[in-house]
């Protein structure tokens, strides 16, 4: 059976048995940051597993894809030297939410291995938890598995999908290969996995287990499967590795055909095919390559299948040709992949553009290390120096070093990479911070929604990192108040300025920050003394908030409008919105042109001359999932979130996105958005500025009247200066040429006396001399018209200028077998304290010892000579 036969035979045999099938979820994780990546079929399940969340079915089944290439579950450093680690790999499961139990995942797993798959019962083994004398008894009494196939197993038959969260027993389902291959069966004394291998995990789903390590019952005991595609697929296929599949050896045999590569079992042709999997699929669900989190994971995938292809001694540009092979095996299963090929190839051709310029440099200086290495352990500083100066993951010179016997110095290393973040700290320390001695039970209450003014109370007071009880006139601290209408920085939004007023004190604020539930005013006293307790009037500078407000707005439909535009790949990165400007940051792999982002303007600013009424409201988050609302990929939300939707109609809304920043009423509010400039900030990520309101006003304002400064130089009207620039720039064009011709003309004026500083050598003429005021370009023409004024000979040209030395060597076409032009180039240069090189009959170089020209020049003759003679 094919891969994707086998796939569509467990989907369709648990949708007779009564389960849903549920699309795969992304390989990012939503709302739940324990998780790097989506590793296991029961993710997008967990919140279901665990009661929070009620399904509209209790049964499921899915093909869902994972990455297991950080955090806890990490199989990088083994993919490509064994047969069944990967980066990437798909996981068929079925799931019961407090449905069925033990006896009937038993029973539907049996039944699909052996009577839909037809596997023979006798090369199967089955393992319980020590422990687990139901599922035990289930086996041998009610299904009938022999006690000769069948063990007790402790620690590898508890299941959990992190350091917390659900948990529980398993019962794990073996094939055997044979007795041609080594190994003894799952806890025996030889048990190397290698002969029985895993391909079926049925976990019974029992516990959560909390940060303290406790584990507590679930309200309903649940069931959670794992069958690995490819490692059933070769079972099925009658193949031992899971590289011989037909899905990896379609890729293989792709991947060889484009490095040069014959030998399918290659381990570095291995790699490539799995990683291009991995990289494909995160890039499909939105992570692009960077310095950080999921991006850098990504970063590391790519480098390391990028160095394997070097390896191999394929040294061009190619990881990014894979994705066409892999769309074409697994394109029908995930369209995704098709419908974003050509994303995944341009951000996969640019992160592997941009580490060969690095990956050369990195080698070179890792391979002259390594020639001096005494004793087999690659010192930690020279690992931290390939990582932070290079940018090669510790794990791409973890694998050099296994290829040649080595080991690195982790601790060296760990200590290396410590010293730089206790320099950053360091450098960071300018900064008060008032939020480590703040110990407060409850929240303040945030009333900014519907106010800026509002009163309350004084319940804390921090001052040089403690806590005191007041600040006198001219003293700064933070104030923490019980309710305020000052909004406090988060998602990007600055926090707000403005006044508290107390019956003899008066308090400026001038921003704020949040604690967990606290907001902090951040400030001076201005007048008299504010102290713990004290009754205050809060009052936000209402204009500020307001253009803060335009900002944050304007920031909403611009991430649709990029969406829109560039594709819904675009995903926000991180944010910036104050009253003077707003900054997006975002995900794509290429610059934004100059059409792009005038369509994306133009859409913004349609939706504010629309008019229509900005939305809030509260809901649980899965319901403003389903209201289309864009969550950040890695943020935990409350229960409650804020939705915020923009431009709704019939068809639904223009924006709709989770946030809890302070916005406009209408969208017409925010008058106008002008971009100010857009830019690359990362690898795969673009940034975008942009004004609003009356700052763009100021802006339009401002460049009229630089268009008629301008026009007024040229003395022309604004309407008609792009053609006045046009004929100046012709113009000027025509005066450059005009300045060549000149300059070549003058330099073939001098040429007549230059022929007549030649001299005689071996029976040919050599002429080298140095002329004033000539550009390179004049000085290889006038080398070509000496040349041909002497018909058999050797030139060499020198033009000073007041730090650097130009020069041109040409040599007549009989006389190349005799001496190089290269040659002499390099010799000249060098003098010159520079370098140069080219063919046998021309060369250019340079120097920037211009006093040592005349000397230079005096001994080309007998240069010239003794290569003769040579």
């Amino acid at each position: 059976m094919k891969s994707a036969q086998i796939r569509d035979a467990f989907l369709n045999y648990f949708t007779e048995q009564g389960h849903t099938v549920v699309p795969s979820s992304s390989l990012v994780p939503g709302n739940d940051p324990t998780l790097l990546f989506t590793n296991a079929g029961m993710v997008q399940f967990k919140d279901t597993f665990l009661g929070q969340e009620k399904r509209p079915y209790n049964r499921a089944a899915s093909s869902q894809r994972c990455v297991r290439a950080g955090g806890k579950h990490n199989d990088l450093e083994n993919v490509g030297y064994t047969a069944r680690h990967h980066t990437f790999f798909e996981m068929l499961g079925n799931f019961s939410f407090g449905d069925y139990f033990k006896r009937e995942a038993i029973r539907f797993a049996w039944d699909f291995l052996t009577k839909v798959l037809n596997l023979p019962e006798e090369r199967l083994w089955v393992t319980v938890h020590i422990s687990d004398d139901e599922a035990a008894n289930i086996w041998l009494k009610e299904v009938g598995v022999s006690a000769d196939r069948f063990s007790r197993l402790d620690e590898d038959n508890f299941w959990q999908m992190g350091d917390t969260g659900p948990c529980g027993p398993s019962s794990e389902i073996f094939y055997d290969h044979g007795e041609d291959v080594p190994g003894g069966p799952p806890g025996s004394d030889n048990d190397e996995l290698d002969r029985y291998i895993e391909i079926w995990n049925l976990v019974f789903m029992q516990y959560e287990r909390t940060a303290d390590g406790e584990l507590h019952a679930l309200p309903k005991p649940s069931v959670d499967t794992g069958m690995g595609l490819e490692r059933i697929a070769a079972v099925m296929q009658g193949v031992h590795s899971n590289y011989e599949i037909d899905l990896f050896q379609a890729l293989l045999k792709a991947a060889g055909k484009i490095v040069g590569c014959e030998n399918l079992e290659e381990k570095s042709l291995r790699v490539i095919a799995d990683h291009i999997r991995s990289c494909s699929f995160l890039i499909a669900d939105g992570v692009m390559p960077s310095n950080e989190g999921r991006g850098f994971v990504l970063r590391r995938i790519i480098r390391r299948a990028v160095r394997h292809g070097h390896k191999l001694g394929h040294k061009e540009v190619f990881f990014y040709k894979l994705v066409e092979a892999l769309a074409e095996q697994m394109g029908k299963a995930y369209p995704e992949l098709r419908e974003k090929q050509q994303l995944i190839e341009q951000a996969l051709r640019k992160e592997e553009e941009q580490f060969a310029k690095t990956l050369d440099k990195g080698m070179a200086l890792l391979e002259s290390a390594l020639s001096s290495l005494e004793g087999s352990e690659i010192p930690g500083e020279l690992v931290f120096t390939l990582h932070d100066t290079y940018g090669f993951p510790t794990d791409l010179t973890q694998d050099i070093a296994r290829e040649r016997g080595l080991s690195l110095d982790m601790a060296g290393y760990e200590g290396a990479m410590e010293a730089q973040r206790e320099r950053a700290r360091a450098a960071g320390k300018f900064k008060q911070d008032y939020t480590e001695v703040l110990d407060l039970d409850g929240a303040t209450e945030f009333l900014g929604y519907d106010s800026t003014e509002a009163e309350g109370k004084i319940i804390a007071i921090v001052k040089d990192g403690e806590q005191v009880g007041r600040l006198e006139e001219g003293e700064e601290g933070a104030v923490i108040l019980d309710r305020t209408p000052f909004y406090a920085e988060s998602g990007g939004q600055a926090g707000d300025s403005g006044y508290l007023n107390a019956a003899v004190g008066r308090f400026e604020v001038r921003d704020c920050t949040k604690q967990g539930g606290h907001h902090l005013h951040v400030g001076k006293v201005l007048q008299g003394a504010i102290t713990v307790g004290d009754e205050i009037s809060a009052k936000v500078s209402a204009d500020v908030r307001q253009a803060t407000a335009l900002n944050h707005s304007a920031t909403h439909l611009l991430h649709a409008a990029l969406r829109k535009v560039l594709g819904e790949h675009v995903t926000q990165k991180g944010s910036l919105v104050d009253s003077e400007r707003l900054r997006f940051d975002f995900s794509h792999p290429e610059a934004v042109t100059r059409k792009q982002l005038h369509a994306i303007e133009s859409l913004v600013n349609a939706q504010i001359r629309a008019n229509t009424l900005v939305k809030t409201r509260e809901t649980d988050i899965e319901s403003a999932k389903k209201m289309g609302a864009m969550a950040l990929f890695g943020e935990k939300y409350d229960d409650t979130v804020r939705v915020l939707s923009m431009g709704e109609t019939d068809t639904g809304a223009f924006s709709i996105e989770l946030c809890g920043g302070t916005h406009v009423k209408r969208t017409g509010d925010i008058g106008l958005l002008r971009i100010v400039s857009e830019s690359g900030i990362a690898s795969g990520q673009r940034r975008i500025e942009a004004v609003t309101g009356a700052h763009a006003l100021s802006l339009f304002d401002l460049t009229q009247q630089r268009l008629e400064d301008i026009a007024a130089l040229l003395k022309a009207r604004p309407d008609t200066l792009a053609g006045k620039v046009e004929q100046l720039l012709l113009n000027n064009r025509k005066l450059e040429k005009e300045v060549v011709q000149l300059k070549t003309r003058l330099a073939s004026g001098t040429g007549g006396d230059l022929t007549a500083q030649a001299v005689e050598i071996a029976g040919f003429k050599l002429l080298a001399a140095s002329i004033d005021g000539v550009d390179p370009k004049s000085l290889r023409d006038l080398a070509d018209q000496m040349k041909s004024k002497l018909g058999s000979g050797v030139v060499l040209l020198a033009a000073p200028g007041e730090d650097k030395v130009a020069l041109v060597a040409v040599v007549t076409k009989d006389l190349t077998d005799r001496l190089s032009a290269g040659d002499l180039m390099r010799f000249a240069a060098g003098k010159l304290g520079g370098k140069g090189g080219g063919r046998s009959d021309m060369a250019q170089g340079g120097g920037t010892d211009v006093s040592a020209l005349p000397g230079m020049l005096q001994e080309v003759p007998a240069w010239v000579e003794g290569s003769l003679d040579g």
